[in-house]
Parts: C-alpha cells; sequence; structure tokens
C-alpha cells in the first residue's frame, strides 16, 4: 500500500511544479516514476504515446495510466484491476487538485494585479522555462526505446526519418489548393500510423 502513498505525493508535487502543461511535465514525470524504479523507460514511453493519443492532456492522461499500472510493476500483489484503477484516481486527482486551486486563486489575484510590474516580471522568468522543460521533454524522448526498440541499424534510420518527415510535414507549409498551408496534425499521425503498419506490420 505503500505504493499509493507516494504515487500520491509525486502527483501532488508534478500538480504544483508542472508549469507549461503536460509536455513541460514529461521530465518530471519521468524523474517521478522511472528513476525510483516503479515503471520501465520502455513502458513509459508508450503510456507518452497513448497519452497522447486519447482525448484530454497529456499530464492527467499520463497520470491516470501510471497510476494503473505502477502499483502492479512495484508489487505483483496489487495487478488486479481494482487495484489499478485505485491508483488511476488517486494520481489523476493529486496532479489536478493542486493545480485547481493554484488557478482558482491565481486567476483573481492576477486579474487585480495584471498591470503590476512584479507580476509581468514573473511570467518574463517563467515563459523561458516553459520553452526550456518543453524542450526537455523532446530530448528525454529521443531515447532507444523510441527510436530503436530491437537494437537494429534500420529501424533506427527508419524511425529518424520519420521523424523528421513528420517534422517537416507539421513545421513548412505546402501548396494545397492553389495556397500554402501547413499539414494538418491528425493527418501526420494517420499517415505516420500507416507507415509503421507498412514497414513494421507486414
Amino acid at each position: 500500500m505503500e505504493i499509493y502513498l507516494k504515487l500520491i505525493w509525486a502527483y501532488l508535487k508534478i500538480g504544483i511544479f508542472g508549469f507549461g502543461g503536460g509536455y513541460a511535465m514529461l521530465s518530471l514525470v519521468e524523474h517521478a516514476v522511472v528513476d525510483p524504479g516503479w515503471i520501465s523507460e520502455t513502458m513509459f514511453t508508450d503510456i507518452v504515446a497513448i497519452s497522447q493519443m486519447t482525448p484530454g492532456p497529456i499530464g492527467i492522461n499520463s497520470a491516470t495510466y501510471i497510476g494503473f499500472v505502477a502499483p502492479g510493476e512495484v508489487n505483483p500483489e496489487l495487478a488486479g484491476p481494482l487495484w489499478g484503477i485505485l491508483g488511476s484516481v488517486l494520481a489523476t486527482m493529486a496532479v489536478v487538485l493542486p493545480s485547481f486551486f493554484l488557478v482558482l486563486y491565481s486567476s483573481h489575484f492576477i486579474r487585480r494585479h495584471q498591470e503590476s510590474g512584479v507580476i509581468k516580471a514573473v511570467f518574463s522568468g517563467l515563459r523561458p522555462v516553459v520553452v526550456g522543460l518543453i524542450a526537455s521533454a523532446a530530448i528525454m524522448l529521443m531515447n532507444n526505446a523510441n527510436f530503436n526498440p530491437n537494437g537494429e541499424t534500420w529501424q533506427l534510420w527508419v524511425n529518424i526519418a520519420i521523424s523528421a518527415a513528420a517534422f517537416c510535414l507539421v513545421y513548412f507549409k505546402f501548396p494545397i489548393r492553389g495556397e500554402k498551408k501547413n499539414i494538418h496534425p491528425i493527418l501526420v499521425i494517420i499517415l505516420a500510423g500507416l507507415a509503421g503498419y507498412l514497414i513494421y506490420g507486414l
């Protein structure tokens, strides 16, 4: 049962200090759940991928999934679905409640003092930190579990090519029906899934 208290404490900290949204939280989440050995790095990257595909914020989704699997990974006696659901509820509530109360109070405070030089200075300091945390999450996910899980050199280069192609499709504009537009990210996800199936599934 100790794992549940640790989950609550870990996600309370993530909820309090997770500035910048779900992607900025990922480095905090990895440090909190992978470093102690609750889940493996490969499982963490899989959970991140599932959290991205399912509706809702990635930080909350990942808390729900990790809360479900972590108790069973730490203690086989807690591997049942009911224990997993308990972990999901506790982790999700622990990551949501601090943010809820902080936003509830800070929105009122900021609205009253939005012209304050102190408030503007605080946000000027937070913006580059958020960019750094998101960049850290991107670099953190560039690991063997994502790019070379089977140790095959050809898979490494194919996965790098898919990643580079996805970036180019989303970032750069292409001529579509007479005007330049970005490719919609949903279409890129579908194309990447089809590419993965054709390369690895057949």
